[in-house]
């Protein structure tokens, strides 16, 4: 693959880990209970090209005392 295609993947890639992170920390700072364990799921579209990705898991708030 071009090296154009690889920087512009890394970047947007970047920027859906950065923005996903500080989204996630946020709402569990105003929504979870200390120690539960919430299911999350991620999904990526191309509409263009009839691409989706989704990636499933379970994300556990910090205890109380970790905050």
């Amino acid at each position: 693959m071009s090296d154009d295609f690889n920087m512009s993947m890394r970047k947007f890639l970047k920027q859906v880990g950065v923005t996903s992170q500080q989204a996630i920390e946020k709402a569990m700072r105003e929504g979870a209970v200390a120690g539960q364990a919430v299911p999350v799921r991620a999904v990526i579209t191309i509409p263009e090209l009839g691409m989706t990705h989704e990636v499933t898991g379970t994300i556990t708030a910090p205890d109380a005392e970790q905050e």
